[in-house]
This record gives structure tokens, sequence and C-alpha cells, in this order.
């Protein structure tokens, strides 16, 4: 069989200018991130790329290999080109898995897809968050523990401005009350879309065994080309309760 092929994308910019951000991830978030997949996929052939690369490490070459793109963007959301873009947009509904990260839910790419602003409630504190699994059965919560528990993190609140998921995997609950849909799935054309709440830079997020665990399950899921009709429900903003043939 052949092996996954995972493009791991990082802005690479907290990292450069901020000495807390740069002594979690000396080598950048991308590469934890890489790091934490391929320990649970050895299999998977990763690379990465950053947004400073030209083309943002993202030419058509690299995305016409790559089956599952995973996505971290915050300060530089305005500076991704929208050609590059586009051209992603195009992957995922042509069959690329995408996984949005964090900050990732208010990128043009993300936006682009959910075709809403994506806005959410948050408080940069010190919480601590449970993320609760609601749908067990779900492949990205085989084997996950119930709840993945992290110490420090920041609050991200409801109302989270996305389209409803087709499938809701976790929610999460923090020390000030609030909740979160912190891990949903999308289906965008042929492609397989999930976010994951999870990875504020200023905290060692991307270190946690669980999270690689439930990045690595994503990437296997995203990777599965052929959808049922029963999992483009709501796809391409159908009314509620269409379903589209495949």
């Amino acid at each position: 069989m052949r092996p996954i092929e995972v493009t791991v994308w990082g802005e690479n910019l907290h990292e450069q200018t901020d000495a807390a951000v740069r002594e979690l991830y000396p080598d950048g978030m991308h590469a934890a991130i890489a790091r934490l997949i391929g320990a649970r996929l050895p299999e998977a052939r990763i690379r990465t790329a950053t947004l400073d690369q030209p083309e943002h490490g993202l030419t058509s070459a690299v995305l016409d290999a790559t089956d599952v793109l995973t996505w971290w963007g915050h300060r530089g959301h305005d500076r991704v080109d929208n050609t590059i873009v586009a051209r992603i947009h195009q992957r995922v509904l042509d069959g690329m898995g995408l996984i949005v990260l964090h900050s990732g839910h208010e990128s043009k790419i993300f936006t682009r897809l959910m075709g809403t602003r994506c806005s959410l409630r948050w408080r940069e504190g010190d919480d601590r968050e449970l993320v609760w699994t609601v749908a067990p059965s779900h492949p990205i919560a085989r084997g996950v523990p119930q709840p993945i528990v992290l110490p420090r993190h920041e609050m991200y609140g409801e109302f989270f401005d996305i389209p409803v998921p087709d499938e809701l995997v976790f929610v999460s609950s923090f020390s000030g009350g609030e909740v979160f849909r912190s891990g949903c799935c999308f289906v965008r054309g042929k492609g397989r879309v999930f976010y994951f709440s999870p990875g504020h830079e200023t905290f060692p997020i991307y270190h946690q065994p669980e999270i690689g665990h439930v990045l690595a399950n994503a990437v296997a899921w995203a990777h599965q080309a052929e959808i049922s009709p029963i999992m483009t429900r709501r796809s391409q903003h159908a009314p509620a309760g269409w379903f589209e043939k495949t």
C-alpha cells in the first residue's frame, strides 16, 4: 500500500519573534506536529512547509503529491497569497484531506471552505481544558483517552460561527465554565476536513502524546477519499437533509 503523503504547514512566525514560543518549539510548531503524527504513523511520508518559503512551500507539485494537509496559522492569515488559497481549495474539492488547527479557524482557506466568518469567543487565560469525546465510534476518536486533559490552555468558547458539522467528535469544557465544539468534521467536494482546536503557541500542546493520537487518527480519516452518501450531508453548504450522490 502506498504511504500517506502528509504536508504539515505552519506560519512559523511566533517562533521567530516570541522567546517563550521559541523555547517550547525550537524547531517550530510545524516540526513538533510532524513528529507527533510520525510517531503514530511511521509509515507516512511527512514534509513540512512554512509561510516564508516560495509559494508558502505549497507549489502545485507539492499539493498534487499531498494526501492530507495540516494547517496552523494565526498572525499571518492576511499574508497568505490568495492564489495559494485557491489552489488548496481546489485540491480539497478534488479529494485532498485538510486538518485545520487552533487559530487556523480564521485562516483564508477554512473560512472559504466553511462560507462563514468562523469567529468565536476566546480568553487568553490559563485555563484547564478537558477535551471530551462525544462520538466514541468515530475513527478520529479511536483509542483516544476520555477526556484529554490540557492542564493549561487558552479558552475558546461558543458561539463558534461555522456551519453545523457533518460530525462532531469532541467538545471541550474549560475551568471558567465555557464549552466549545473542539473537534468538527466536514466534507467539501470529495475532500474531508477536520477542525481541532487545541494548539495555542505558548503552551506545550504539541508535546502531548494524546494530541498526536488525535492528529494521526485525523490524518488516516482524512486520507479516505471514498465518501459514503451519508457523509456528504450538508456538504457544499447544501440545505439540511440534502444528500449528494457519489
